[in-house]
């Protein structure tokens, strides 16, 4: 016999003036192979019809159903009820503007974030409809795809401690975005335009280290070693920039 589940989920409609914070709980039977996601559907379809939480996929790749499990950000199409415990509690990811109950706005927070980084390739040169594809090397085209696995879940950012304190700093997932295009070869820009858009405490220089970012991510990007790069990137920059004028001052 399976076992009864009890979910403690957070409710609240910012856009309904009647509406306040609270805690609802719900108790299902459990079913062989139940998901989160399994399970919000059937809370929504036999108990509460105006639960709100998000869902596209179901196959991890869209990002959609992120919210917080047990305090802990993760994908509901991705959890297992069999290996949560018997209570369980569902919570909107934090950082992002909350639309209601479990579902909040990602996609404001990613496009304000790609105009900041300048997510797109960047080179003067004239598209040809009629040219060949440029040519890539394999192992380069496979690091690029490493990074560009990204399904902007938000799951890093909620995890974040210094996006939880700070609205301006672009977060893991930007880090990782901006690294895809330092290694794309068709990018133009130096390295001085890279180290203006994140040389600072919104970006390389604001991260605590905590690694929850890369601990939550369900991609398993190396995020952290991308930050380590782009640091070193960053600080060697910085050194060629600084060291030509502190040589000519005269002492």
């Amino acid at each position: 016999m399976g076992r009864t589940l009890t979910f403690n989920i957070f409710r609240y409609n910012p856009s309904d003036p009647a509406s306040s914070p609270h805690m609802d709980k719900f108790t299902l039977d459990e079913t062989e192979r139940m998901t989160l996601f399994i399970a919000l559907n059937r809370i929504r379809e036999e108990i509460d019809p105006t639960l709100m939480f998000d869902f596209c996929c179901r196959a991890g790749i869209c990002g959609a159903c992120a919210m917080v499990i047990n305090g802990r950000p993760g994908l509901a199409c991705h959890t297992k009820t069999k290996e949560m415990p018997a209570e369980i509690t569902l919570m909107p990811l934090p950082v992002f503007k909350l639309v209601g109950d479990l579902s909040v706005d990602t996609g404001t927070w990613f496009r304000g974030m790609y105009q900041k980084v300048e997510s797109w390739v960047h080179t003067d040169k004239k598209f040809d409809p009629k040219a060949q594809e440029e040519r890539m090397d394999n192992a380069l085209a496979e690091q690029i795809y490493e990074l560009d696995r990204c399904i902007e879940c938000g799951c890093c950012v909620g995890a974040c401690g210094t996006a939880l304190m700070r609205e301006d700093f672009l977060g893991a997932v930007a880090l990782n975005r901006l690294a895809r295009f330092i290694l794309d070869p068709r990018d133009q820009r130096t390295e001085k335009d890279y180290f203006d858009i994140v040389g600072t405490d919104e970006g390389i220089f604001g991260c605590m280290g905590l690694l929850a970012c890369e601990d939550v991510c369900p991609k398993q990007i190396p995020l952290q070693e991308q930050l380590g790069k782009l640091r070193r990137k960053m600080a060697l920059a910085a050194v060629k920039n600084i060291l030509p004028k502190f040589l000519k001052k005269d002492f």
